[in-house]
């Protein structure tokens, strides 16, 4: 990590990382964990709006899709979690690799996917807190954050493209 990351997460930690604040982003990573979340909220748009059930089941894949490319850029980078002096680590991790965040992949992936599909501006609503909850958690460095995004956008827009063309 470099010195200015690990500069950025300490501060986010001491700006942030209070009761109530650790709580709200271990719930967050509870929802977002293995794309879990996100996916159970396309399957309830699926069962919700069946004029739109085939739109539901390419964004919720698309979901899906995100959280795996994830997990191939980890295995493939294999960058550690923070481990400095000044980061609290305040959640457990299902892996020691750090880059890119899968929650910030999917979470975007979601949002991109169910806002067009729903016409809502999401990603300004669902992507912050996700990204800043990683960081408060002390579990990613700020670029692990940034490039998860940056993979969920491509990835929703990428796979809508492949199913839908133009759309």
């Amino acid at each position: 990590m470099s010195d200015r990351e690990a500069e950025v997460l300490v501060a986010v930690q001491s700006a942030l990382a209070k009761p109530p604040v650790v709580r709200a982003a271990r719930l967050l990573s509870f929802f977002g964990e293995h794309s879990a979340g996100w996916v159970a909220l396309g399957v309830a748009g699926w069962f919700v709006d069946r004029r739109r059930r085939p739109e539901w089941t390419v964004a919720a894949t698309s979901v899906v899709a995100a959280h795996a490319a994830s997990i191939v850029v980890k295995r493939v980078v294999r960058r550690r979690r923070p481990h400095h002096a000044g980061v609290q680590v305040l959640a457990g991790t299902p892996s020691r690799l750090s880059f890119p965040s899968s929650h910030a992949t999917s979470t975007t992936t979601a949002a991109v996917a169910y806002g067009a599909l729903t016409n809502q501006p999401l990603v300004p609503i669902l992507v912050p807190p996700m990204v800043i909850s990683r960081l408060v958690l002390g579990v990613h460095y700020p670029t692990d954050v940034l490039a998860g995004a940056v993979l969920g956008a491509v990835v929703a827009r990428g796979v809508r493209r492949a199913v839908w063309g133009r759309r």
